[in-house]
């Protein structure tokens, strides 16, 4: 029970991401681009603070520690390049069905047991949501932004499975963030992005990068050895049903009978996905 709670909180906390994404992005004030780089660095602040305030001896990892920075970097750009042209629905079950493939992939070749009900419940919830998230009036294909959000996907993959070995998860993520920040800062200054950006855009990048971002990726650490990586990778089908939720509450947008039975499917499967054995 307490396992199913910590991932419920940390589903949550990545669907509010998505959320406060959108209200960030709105209105065009600011580029996504920006937004990725302020939620990095909002982020690295927050996590380096309370790695502080622990006083623990701090392990860089060596070379290692290039492998999950880049794979973050990977899902926050590709992420962000991929919603400049993709509709948000379409955008997100193309990269949750990539999580997934990363994922299972990953298990399949750690070798990790995989039991016909978590197939199933995988299957079940990618049915949902394919369902919830068609557009309802056909797609329109950009290519260059279907790959960036497939890299996005494989980064976000593989920057959970790399979570797994995370002996110490607080630590692991600080310094994820903060080389990640650096890396996104020294590129933001070489492309000429600076720019004025609005205080509503910076207050929510901040949020999303302090709490939603820096907290919940720490968390998500945290219960990744315990859950594994296919039931951690079915839960996250849960995150555009969330999001959908949130959006309703938040941006007035309308709840259907679509999203209520394809919210069954998607919480069903990763309900089924979570039972042990």
């Amino acid at each position: 029970m307490k396992l199913l709670l910590l991932t419920a909180l940390t589903m949550a906390a990545f669907a509010a991401n998505s959320v406060l994404n959108r209200l960030a992005l709105a209105d065009g004030a600011m580029s996504a681009e920006a937004f990725g780089v302020l939620r990095l660095v909002s982020g690295a602040v927050m996590l380096l603070v309370l790695l502080a305030l622990r006083r623990q001896e701090i392990s860089l990892g060596g070379w290692r520690r290039v492998w999950p920075v880049a794979a973050l970097l990977a899902y926050i750009f590709g992420f962000s390049t991929a919603y400049a042209a993709l509709a948000p629905g379409f955008g997100a079950l193309i990269l949750f069905s990539v999580v997934q493939a990363t994922m299972f992939l990953g298990a399949l070749v750690a070798r990790e047991d995989v039991p016909p009900a978590r197939w199933a419940g995988a299957g079940l919830g990618l049915i949902g949501l394919a369902w919830l998230l068609w557009p309802v009036g056909g797609v329109v294909l950009s290519w260059p932004h279907i790959f960036a959000m497939a890299v996005a996907g494989i980064g976000w993959g593989l920057y959970s499975l790399f979570g797994r070995r995370a002996g110490d998860p607080l630590q692991a993520t600080a310094l994820n963030f903060a080389f990640a920040a650096i890396v996104a800062v020294i590129w933001l200054l070489m492309s000429g992005g600076l720019e004025t950006w609005p205080l509503k855009g910076v207050i929510l990048a901040a949020v999303s990068g302090a709490i939603t971002s820096g907290l919940g990726y720490a968390l998500w650490y945290h219960i990744l050895p315990a859950l594994g990586a296919t039931r951690a990778a079915v839960a996250q089908l849960s995150v555009p049903v969330i999001a959908l939720a949130g959006g309703a509450l938040l941006v007035d947008e309308p709840l259907t009978l679509r999203f209520a039975l394809a919210s069954v499917l998607v919480m069903g499967g990763v309900l089924l996905s979570l039972r042990r054995g």
